[in-house]
């Protein structure tokens, strides 16, 4: 009952450096001001002076330019803040909302297999309950290798998730859980016992063995497939009957997994698949129809989970009931392990992770930046749903699958927050995952992620902030997600 009236999370205002910054602009504007009046005064002392009136007056509307850009970018100075969470104030795990985690891989060949499992495995290794937690892998090139490492990840998973559960373990993404450091105390949750590293030993040979099978697959499998653009739709709810791998008491312990689905969505040279913001709303619609959870956790296939409990933290903020019904997503930084001690080509971000979005977020919150956010359903087909309970104008929203505008008519009910695994018909979900189910409708532009930009998550986002949803950026000491940053020039000149 306490829990119930304490506060989910802070926001601190950074008052010292809000300070120093509006001195800064105040000071800057006072100098711009003498510098106008520099420049005007000259037509006003040479009038008749017309061989240097035109650079002058080039001169002085360059500076103009620049001044009000200046002005504007100076928004994000104005009220940096940052925030504090206390998930220990949730409440109980049956009263969590259900979380559906989309991740999207386009390329084998660049995007590596074990690099897009281990994500795979981190966000279904997360300190959440496992019923209430869906994993959607999108493969957009249709790989075989892709298809055949998330059932290996399965196998896998049913002794890697209890480990990490037992143990506390933080970093759930096994690659990089191994790769740290043997005596690193602060991943293994604290325990040093002989049992403990006797077992770590044993789950790393484990590991090994996915990895082996995983990079034979990959190695075997056409990972150049000339059918990327061209292929039908596959969607594999991915199960493992067989416990040939497992004893009695192991068995037992992984009997409680998130669902881990496989969506590759058909794809033909004749029609536009509007590259990764396609991907996602496939994944919406079916997802809509499976699980159609309330909050959806949007990952890279190269970003695995470093933190355990990041769901935890993130409903601190959709939770609370006085910014929850106008909070479209929570925005995470993105951080990196690949880091190189000079980073000249600036991977950290830092202008924009540590200055920028900090203001942003004093002054209505950032835009989606494509990865670590946990955005809500409704906000991406609200205006939609409210156009009323017309059949025929949803399906023209919506499209003409009958279960999924019965998904969307439950957003807004308030049982939503309660699990909904749905046992969809094939034939539905073949549907949702064609390449001309939206034609005619609006996906793409009023609902879903936006097309029509190649940075649909910037674009999504502002759409979203112009509908008068607001967002929150969270940036803790331990980073909540880790991917690969840029370390060459070729990388940095397609960035």
């Amino acid at each position: 009952m306490e829990n119930s009236k304490l506060p989910l999370h802070l926001c601190h205002v950074h008052k010292l450096s809000n300070f120093i910054n509006r001195t800064h602009i105040l000071v800057h504007s006072v100098a711009l001001v003498f510098l106008f009046s520099y420049r005007a005064s000259f037509f006003f002392q040479h009038p008749k002076t017309k061989a240097g009136t035109l650079p002058w007056l080039l001169v002085f509307a360059s500076e103009v330019i620049l001044a009000f850009e200046w002005l504007l970018s100076q928004s994000f100075r104005w009220c940096a803040v940052s925030r504090t969470v206390f998930p220990e104030r949730l409440p109980e795990d049956d009263k969590l909302p259900p979380i559906d985690v989309f991740i999207c891989t386009a390329d084998p060949e660049k995007e590596q297999t074990v690099v897009v499992m281990n994500t795979v495995l981190s966000a279904m290794a997360m300190d959440y309950p496992p019923e209430k937690l869906h994993v959607y892998l999108s493969d957009d090139a249709g790989a075989a290798v892709t298809l055949n490492g998330m059932r290996e990840a399965w196998r896998f998973a049913k002794w890697w998730l209890p480990f990490c559960k037992r143990y506390g373990i933080k970093c759930t993404a096994p690659g990089a859980y191994f790769s740290a450091g043997e005596n690193d105390g602060d991943e293994d949750g604290g325990f040093g016992g002989s049992e403990f590293v006797q077992e770590k030993k044993h789950m790393k040979e484990k590991y090994e063995v996915f990895k082996k099978r995983v990079t034979e697959n990959a190695r075997i499998g056409d990972t150049r497939s000339n059918s990327r653009r061209d292929h039908s739709a596959v969607v594999e709810v991915i199960q493992e009957t067989s416990s040939d791998d497992a004893d009695a008491i192991q068995a037992n312990e992984a009997k409680n997994m998130p669902l881990l689905i496989y969506v590759c969505r058909e794809k033909r040279p004749s029609q536009p698949h509007n590259f990764k913001a396609g991907a996602l709303n496939v994944l919406l619609r079916v997802s809509g129809v499976i699980s159609n959870s309330p909050y959806i956790l949007g990952l890279d296939c190269d970003m695995h989970c470093n933190d355990a409990s990041s769901a935890r933290q993130a409903m601190c903020f959709h939770l609370d009931p006085k910014i929850s019904p106008s909070l479209a997503f929570v925005q995470l930084p993105q951080n990196f392990h690949n880091i190189s001690n000079n980073d000249i080509y600036d991977s950290q971000l830092r202008s924009a992770l540590k200055v920028l979005w900090k203001g942003y977020d004093g002054l209505g919150g950032p835009c989606v930046c494509g990865t670590g956010y946990y955005i809500k359903r409704v906000s991406l087909c609200e205006s939609s749903i409210s156009e009323a309970g017309d059949a025929m104008k949803l399906r023209q929203c919506f499209g003409p699958s009958n279960e999924f505008i019965k998904s969307v008519r439950q957003i807004n009910k308030p049982d939503h927050m309660l699990i909904q695994r749905n046992n969809a018909q094939p034939n539905e979900i073949q549907l949702l995952a064609s390449c001309v189910y939206e034609d005619g409708t609006k996906w793409g532009k009023e609902v879903g992620f936006l097309y029509g930009s190649v940075v649909e998550d910037y674009f999504t986002g502002f759409h979203l902030h112009c509908k008068g949803w607001i967002s929150m950026y969270f940036d803790p000491k331990r980073p909540q997600f880790l991917g690969s940053g840029t370390t060459n020039l070729d990388d940095f000149k397609f960035l």
